[in-house]
């Protein structure tokens, strides 16, 4: 199948790409570091928590030895045992100054509250079962105080990085956006930064509690006996290449599934936002196979991860089992020849402690192994997180950019060449000039270089060679926020948001008043079709403007502009979609808009074009023929054959809808 084959592809380029694993993970765990007072805190409780986990093993042999084991000697029980139950093996019952560390300790809250000398073994088993509880209880209660911590961390790590991402996301170029889809870009901002937080809040202190479990119940063994820790620790290694492997290959897979995921939600955006044209074409089934084969693709990734996982822990619980049948095949063969093994004397509380120490040491190590599949998914999410975060926009200001002042409105396009992909150029050495208040009409086919002309002046791309300058300075001098701010541009397809038909017009210039926006709306004749929507300026609009025209959009579009006074306005195509009798009022309201103002106009309609002070002519990248309207038709070059060929009908057209 196709998806198949899709897959091996991609893991076959994924076990050639080598990752700086390390590099990765210190990078998220600096995300954390401003809320470093609840790391703190949350470390303290994992460490009281793992101590409780570290004492219980110890009293159960205890429990063994001082309570449930016969004694051979006539012996009184009492606070001060003597030298023979001292040399059982049983210190708990002795004197608790006799002790250190978390013996003294546990010791003392055994004898706390006991003033008698006498005591029974009864009574004795019953307290130590209590302590033994309450070590549960308080490392339980802990453990939530631990979670609440890295979760409370973790939410506040992911407004952050969520935060800065789409900050990112604005200032890059628009050459980002051609090369990569908005649906990917959304799964990064949403499916992966949410893996992090998940894994960061409860699988990493899960593992940070586990590593400290692992080293202090090794060092507990090794201080109680370093023969049976020895003895104990055998199969350790073979644990960790085990997990080692696995993690590996999960790894690998969990990049490929995250990177998979973006392409489903790339593909599931982009047929709905083209559901019209889907089905308009009768593409439903098509769409569905290839919907189909991108989501195997993902499933197969996941699939692969998850074997990997799943065949971990029981791996190790196997490994696990061979470990305790090694101490407790050693300690019973100790055991039935008297007591002895290499040099130590072996008791059965001994035995008991270190059946409970492997598993307490396995557990943590089942624990990670299996986290660790979720932290491999977290870093996968996280490089591709990185990947947005470490891009360089390929327009950014030059260390040291201007304001640019307040712009009178004369232009210059001094040599200009542009490329978008290296060694294909779109314009080739273009050079006007316009003065203030100016209108510039750019017309010619398809492909000629009219839009990057006028994507050249806000900086949405700069030039690969020459300069475009604004009242003589070269707008790669100065900030793009303060040249954007002064430029106004209506485009063919115009973006409305989800938001009233006042905020939208707003959306120009967020602190203009109410009156200034229906200032706005009235110039761009747009207030005759918003009275007869059902909350007029307050209604709410769809997703792109749903539920309004393509003229309809653009009016709104054009009232936006006008709020926005700028000092220079570009108009692509800001018409093509209006009818005539439209056409004629929106004319009048832009022959008042530009006023005082420079503007660049890219359509295809006559009207827009026949009053330019300049008509640019293009072809294939180069200004062919430039001048008045009336004197480009008198030279009959390339201009007289595009009117002929295309606004002659429209200037029939305008007469006809004048005549009375």
């Amino acid at each position: 199948m196709m998806h198949g084959g899709r897959f091996r592809d991609l893991l076959d380029q994924e076990t050639s790409t080598a990752r700086d694993v390390g590099r990765t993970l210190t990078r998220l765990l600096n995300y954390f570091g401003r809320f470093w007072y609840m790391i703190v805190l949350a470390v303290v409780f994992v460490f009281i928590a793992t101590w409780t986990q570290v004492t219980t093993p110890e009293l159960l042999g205890q429990a063994t030895d001082c309570f449930l084991v016969p004694s051979n000697q006539a012996q009184e029980f009492s606070l001060f045992a003597n030298q023979a139950t001292q040399d059982s093996g049983c210190w708990l019952t002795g004197d608790p100054a006799m002790q250190s560390g978390s013996r003294y300790l546990v010791a003392s809250l055994y004898h706390l509250g006991r003033f008698d000398a006498a005591g029974d073994r009864t009574a004795g088993l019953v307290r130590l079962i209590f302590i033994v509880i309450g070590l549960f209880v308080a490392g339980a209660i802990l453990n939530g105080l631990t979670f609440f911590s890295m979760s409370w961390a973790g939410q506040h790590v992911l407004r952050d990085m969520r935060i800065q991402v789409f900050r990112k996301l604005h200032e890059l170029s628009l050459s980002y956006y051609s090369k990569h889809e908005a649906g990917d870009l959304m799964s990064r901002i949403t499916n992966d930064t949410s893996a992090i937080e998940q894994t960061f809040s409860f699988a990493l202190v899960q593992v940070f509690g586990g590593a400290l479990l692992l080293v202090w119940v090794a060092y507990n063994m090794l201080a109680t006996n370093w023969q049976f820790a020895l003895l104990s620790l055998l199969v350790a290694p073979l644990m960790f290449l085990v997990t080692r492997f696995f993690s590996d290959q999960a790894r690998k897979a969990f990049r490929i599934a995250r990177r998979e995921i973006g392409s489903v939600n790339a593909e599931l955006q982009e047929s709905i936002s083209a559901v019209r044209e889907v089905q308009a074409f009768n593409r439903a089934d098509e769409n569905i196979q290839q919907f189909r084969e991108v989501n195997a693709a993902n499933r197969d990734a996941n699939v692969r991860a998850v074997a990997f996982t799943s065949a971990l822990a029981p791996t190790l619980e196997a490994l696990s089992y061979v470990a305790l049948a090694i101490v407790t095949g050693v300690g019973g063969w100790a055991l039935l020849r008297g007591g002895g093994f290499l040099g130590t004397t072996v008791t059965l509380g001994l035995v008991v402690t270190f059946l409970a120490y492997v598993q307490r040491f396995n557990q943590p190590i089942q624990q990670i192994a299996t986290l660790w599949g979720n932290i491999q998914n977290a870093i996968a999410g996280a490089e591709r997180i990185f990947t947005i975060l470490d891009e360089k926009p390929a327009v950014s200001d030059k260390p040291g950019a201007q304001e640019m002042p307040e712009i009178r409105g004369q232009v210059s396009f001094q040599n200009v060449s542009h490329e978008y992909e290296d060694g294909v150029p779109v314009l080739k050495n273009v050079s006007f000039e316009v003065q203030p208040g100016q209108t510039v009409a750019i017309v010619g086919p398809t492909g000629a270089g009219k839009t990057t002309i006028i994507n050249l002046l806000p900086r949405f791309w700069d030039v690969t060679g020459g300069a475009v300058k604004i009242d003589g300075i070269d707008v790669r001098d100065v900030t793009m926020a303060s040249l954007r701010r002064q430029i106004g541009i209506v485009l063919q397809d115009t973006f409305l948001f989800n938001d009233t038909v006042m905020n939208n017009v707003r959306f120009g210039r967020p602190e203009a008043t109410d009156e200034e926006v229906l200032a706005a709306i009235r110039l761009a004749n747009a207030d005759g079709f918003i009275e007869r929507l059902p909350e007029k300026y307050h209604t709410m609009l769809g997703e792109r403007g749903a539920g309004l025209s393509q003229g309809q959009r653009q009016l709104l579009a054009i009232a936006r502009a006008a709020l926005a006074n700028p000092r220079i306005l570009i108009l692509d195509e800001a018409t093509s979609s209006v009818d005539t009798r439209t056409e004629r009022l929106i004319q009048k309201a832009f022959d008042e808009l530009l006023k005082g103002r420079t503007a660049f106009v890219i359509a295809h309609r006559l009207s827009t074009i026949r009053n330019a002070d300049l008509i640019l002519v293009l072809h294939k990248g180069e200004i062919i023929e430039r001048g008045r309207h009336d004197d480009l038709l008198a030279q009959r070059g390339f201009y007289y054959d595009l009117y002929m060929s295309q606004f002659q009908k429209q200037e029939s057209e305008l007469t006809l809808s004048s005549t009375p």
